[in-house]
């Protein structure tokens, strides 16, 4: 509490030097750090803060990560098939037997045949120790479709089986299939993504710089594109695809519908911060410096809140691949020889697949998984791109 002098004034505790911040003496190392800090290095610093994002971060990483390595994490081949274990349902890792440790091991099956209800019955035998290999060789593929190898992280034993989330109706392992499929599922968000970011950066970016009739034009577009369902018109335009397309048209023109009705709303945000910031300072300087609207658009706009664009961009991926999953469970998406999710989850269509092969609803956890990280990591980086917060 501060105290009267003699005279009657009251002590002020404060130091009567002019402030000067660009002084190492009145600043500490701390406040020297946060005031040369770049944009992104404050948008790090507080995303690092934000667990749950940094959690879904490298969940996220390392989903991609598997993308990359897909031929070497899967115990078998894409294509390979089991014609012994159709339908068998997961097999268990054990590490002990009777009470000694044998290292990671799987039982082997017994199949009996219930000629009644008319299914196979597989029932685990104790004595058929089989334990798994690691970093080994094992069945034969194409890395990218441009290299051959045998190599893979983990194998089944020597005439033995590894099946950790069951085989399908052709006897093809289910656990190998979702890593393929992620290679499909997570590719077309990225791509998707990057096609609605590029135009919905152009057409906002026109939108709110030139504004009048333009904008007027633009913004009737964006109404009308919003105004039709989504899920029906995605179904209509896919099922308008070609039938005799390559896989890869196909994959392509999915990518394209589902980037062509996201743009929209990355367009709106982006002509709401042109409209606000083109009459800044520093925006009219540089138009009478000279700069042309595309530079001014792209050197000085856009960087302005380009943090934003991306928190939005990272909650519109898992929309996507939601979308492609659906279309491609309904069947009017990816078609085999394509493997995504949505096109594994099209075998799980009919009330069997849940009452007698429940295995077979593996592929929609991966989707689940994903769709959460994206949405917790999108939160993160909205608020760390908030400059109010």
């Amino acid at each position: 509490m501060s105290m009267p002098d003699q005279e009657g004034r009251l002590q002020h505790w404060v130091d009567d030097r002019p402030f000067d911040p660009s002084t190492k003496e009145t600043l500490t190392p701390e406040q020297e750090k946060f005031y040369l800090a770049s944009q992104w290095q404050l948008m790090w610093w507080k995303f690092r803060r934000h667990k749950l994002a940094m959690v879904s971060g490298v969940i996220l990483l390392l989903f991609y990560l598997s993308v990359i390595l897909s031929e070497f994490i899967a115990p078998y081949d894409l294509h390979t098939r089991n014609a012994k274990h159709i339908l068998a349902p997961p097999q268990g890792i054990h590490l002990f037997h009777e009470g000694e440790f044998m290292g990671p091991f799987v039982y082997g099956y017994d199949l009996t045949k219930d000629q009644v209800m008319r299914q196979r019955i597989y029932t685990e035998n104790p004595e058929k120790i089989q334990k798994l290999r690691f970093f080994c060789m094992g069945d034969e593929f194409e890395y990218l479709g441009l290299i051959e190898g045998r190599f893979h992280f983990v194998c089944p034993a020597e005439g033995g089986t590894f099946f950790l989330m069951g085989t399908d109706r052709l006897g093809r392992d289910i656990l190998s299939r979702i890593i393929h499929g992620a290679r499909i599922s997570l590719t077309v968000g990225l791509i998707g993504i990057t096609l609605s970011f590029i135009m919905g950066i152009v057409m906002g970016g026109i939108s709110g710089y030139y504004g009048g009739w333009i904008d007027n034009i633009i913004q009737r577009i964006i109404e009308m594109i919003r105004s039709f369902p989504e899920l029906p018109l995605w179904m209509a335009l896919s099922a308008a695809l070609p039938a005799n397309w390559s896989p890869l048209l196909v994959f392509f023109g999915i990518t394209l519908i589902l980037a062509l009705f996201d743009w929209p709303s990355l367009a709106r945000a982006v002509r709401s911060k042109l409209l606000a910031l083109r009459e800044e300072d520093f925006t009219v300087a540089a138009q009478l410096m000279g700069a042309s609207p595309t530079r001014v658009i792209g050197r000085h706009l856009l960087p302005s809140f380009m943090s934003h664009l991306i928190a939005s961009a990272s909650l519109s991926i898992p929309a996507m691949i939601l979308g492609e999953t659906a279309l491609s469970f309904l069947g009017i998406g990816l078609r085999p020889p394509i493997t995504s999710w949505g096109v594994l989850l099209n075998e799980a269509q009919n009330l069997n697949a849940v009452v007698l092969t429940p295995w077979l609803l593996w592929p929609m956890v991966p989707v689940i998984v994903v769709v959460l990280a994206f949405n917790f990591l999108g939160d993160g980086l909205r608020d760390a791109a908030d400059p109010y917060k």
